[in-house]
């Protein structure tokens, strides 16, 4: 294609991408087990934890409203527990994540905290822990996501319908969603990652004694370049 080689990346298409598209077919063909068993179980433990969270801001605020609606949520927390604005909106006083976490840190109030508490449960159950289940195909058994080579302007991977990379694991309730994905019988998942291979490609280019230095010594390279910026 005279648009692919005018572009100089011919090599690129021709021995990178299209080799993998087979790969990746495969790898949608043969999808991935979930325990959906586990995660209706975890969806009504998520349930009884949304409760109560409701309850404890329902006590602090001296009345019930729907936590979601941000219309509600703005007259609680503006008008009645008469907190600081932050940011305005069309709408009125913005409830988004940034102007709660604002008001925790300036105000002390427990109920922006507990409400982005709920906003955290409420998205993990409906977006994963309910959906997945029901996108399970039924005659294999299995999850199929679609694997996008031009998705990521970074190059890397993407996944879509559903999207299994965005599936939070810093908090212990995106690590428990993750426990659903299991391997058949007698096979294992295996993770592999580079450690630190920006900088290893960096120190290899600039041939910079320090960073040649530490990683042949197996250093902790953020470490060692503190202990060399601070002179310690």
């Amino acid at each position: 294609d005279p648009q692919v080689e005018s572009t100089g990346v011919a090599g690129i298409f021709s021995d990178l991408e299209m080799p993998l598209v087979g790969i990746l077919a495969d790898m949608e063909i043969a999808g991935i087990r979930l325990d959906a068993g586990q995660l209706r179980g975890y969806s009504a433990r998520l349930e009884a934890d949304l409760s109560r969270l409701e309850e404890e801001i329902f006590d602090l605020c001296g009345r019930g409203f729907n936590v979601r609606s941000t219309k509600e949520l703005q007259t609680v927390l503006f008008e009645e527990l008469a907190l600081p604005p932050v940011k305005k909106t069309k709408t009125g006083q913005s409830t988004d994540n940034y102007v709660l976490m604002e008001l925790v840190r300036t105000t002390g109030n427990r109920v922006p905290e507990l409400v982005l508490s709920h906003r955290l449960l409420s998205k993990l159950k409906s977006t994963y822990v309910d959906a997945l289940p029901q996108l399970v195909n039924p005659e294999s058994g299995r999850l199929h996501t679609h694997y996008i080579q031009t998705g990521a302007a970074t190059g890397r991977l993407a996944s879509k319908d559903p999207n299994l990379q965005n599936i939070p694991i810093r908090e212990e309730s995106g690590r428990h969603i993750r426990k659903a994905f299991v391997p058949d019988s007698g096979c294992s998942f295996l993770s592999a990652d580079y450690s630190q291979i920006e900088l290893v490609v960096l120190a290899h280019l600039s041939g910079d004694p320090m960073l040649l230095e530490a990683f042949r010594e197996n250093r902790d390279i953020h470490r060692q370049t503190a202990a060399v910026l601070y002179g310690v």
